[in-house]
């Protein structure tokens, strides 16, 4: 599978945003704390995202038509590179910039366009996905929530669980089953644009260990929803949301949820000079393999950017990726658990400990391993 990646490298072009996403990250975040910044992607502050919206930082994928920037998949690397390697505030319109609005652009109406797009990037519609469900988890052919036709539309019941942000959203993508029963799998599953104020509609957020409510279960109750909702074929959402999950699973977020922690761990061994062996590998392993995996990255970027889809591909970076993420507070606390001596201090102990409690998350979200290492095992033909 390594022998459909080529190296890539950003054009010129796109190297050249870094500096000006940089300083305003940097004028728009100096209050935050590394225990704020470890918060990463799952960070929500909605004035953020307008902020970076009307310096025309969203978007960056969709056309101008839309108020995109028609700037390519590099671009938004950068951008992204940028955000996530401080632990900006991003979680608000993360999600509908990713891939809900290149999905719409790639299988929405003109109409679902029109509508949908400007408000992403005017950071005025936050998306939700909804994919797993109780009992089912990433298996998605399983799923059972259950759209049937009627006179108005569609009639929508059953559940969605996991569902990052689905609390503050305006809209979710569901993939649903609009014919058929969970016994033919991959056949008869739909994909529909969910307005989260209709009536029926409940959404129960999921507190974690570190005390926040990232997760949510939503439920669905005799929704009824527009013929318009459907987005794209009837029957063809198992193809539109491997298509979706491509760009959920290759970008930067699978390699810097722990950098706000990295950063922290370093600036506290230069101040405090802690240069043992130990602690020198420790930071070389850790930039070593984030250095490959971000080449792995740009390379799924390059295919993305070419107009392929790298689904395969992209489902090993984020398996890659987030065995690097889980891994970095291990080797970080092993590093202060062999020098008792150092006294790190209470910013580093509070970022440590939030990111070891939070970090078992990182392979739930996009897709568990588990069935991860699955789809990278049919790719190779192993299975």
């Amino acid at each position: 599978m390594l022998t459909n990646l080529e190296l890539a490298r950003l054009p010129d072009q796109d190297e050249n945003v870094r500096q000006p996403i940089r300083a305003f990250i940097q004028e728009n975040t100096q209050h935050m704390t590394a225990f704020d910044r470890a918060r990463s992607w799952m960070g929500f502050d909605a004035d953020f995202s307008k902020k970076l919206a009307q310096q025309g930082w969203l978007g960056l994928t969709l056309p101008q038509q839309y108020g995109g920037a028609d700037k390519g998949y590099f671009t938004r690397f950068v951008v992204s590179e940028e955000l996530l390697g401080v632990g900006a505030p991003v979680s608000a319109h993360w999600i509908a910039d990713r891939q809900s609005g290149p999905l719409i652009l790639r299988y929405g109406t003109q109409a679902q366009r029109d509508f949908y797009l400007p408000k992403i990037c005017r950071a005025e519609a936050f998306f939700c996905i909804g994919m797993s469900e109780p009992d089912s988890g990433s298996d998605l052919a399983s799923i059972r929530t259950r759209a049937i036709k009627n006179d108005d539309g569609w009639t929508l019941n059953g559940s969605k669980i996991w569902t990052t942000n689905a609390q503050h959203s305006h809209y979710m993508i569901a993939l649903v089953r609009s014919s058929g029963t969970a016994q033919d799998k991959h056949k008869g599953l739909s994909q529909f644009i969910i307005d989260l104020s209709l009536p029926g509609i409940t959404i129960r957020p999921i507190h974690d260990l570190a005390g926040d409510a990232h997760f949510s279960e939503v439920f669905f109750t005799d929704v009824q929803l527009t013929p318009e909702a459907l987005i794209g074929q009837e029957g063809a959402g198992w193809e539109q949301v491997n298509a979706e999950l491509a760009f959920e699973r290759s970008g930067p977020e699978r390699l810097y949820s722990s950098m706000a922690l990295v950063e922290c761990f370093i600036r506290e061994c230069r101040q405090q000079d802690w240069g043992s062996p130990v602690i020198q590998s420790t930071v070389g392993e850790i930039t070593a393999r984030l250095a490959v995996l971000r080449a792995m990255s740009l390379a799924v970027t390059a295919k993305l950017a070419n107009g392929q889809n790298p689904a395969l591909e992209a489902t090993l970076v984020k398996d890659y990726g987030t065995s690097l993420e889980q891994d970095i507070p291990k080797l970080i606390d092993r590093c202060l658990g062999l020098y008792p001596a150092h006294m790190p201090s209470t910013e580093l102990i509070n970022t440590l400990s939030f990111v070891s409690q939070i970090c078992p998350s990182y392979s739930l979200r996009g897709g568990t391993r588990e069935i991860l290492r699955g789809i990278i095992a049919r790719g190779l033909g192993l299975r």
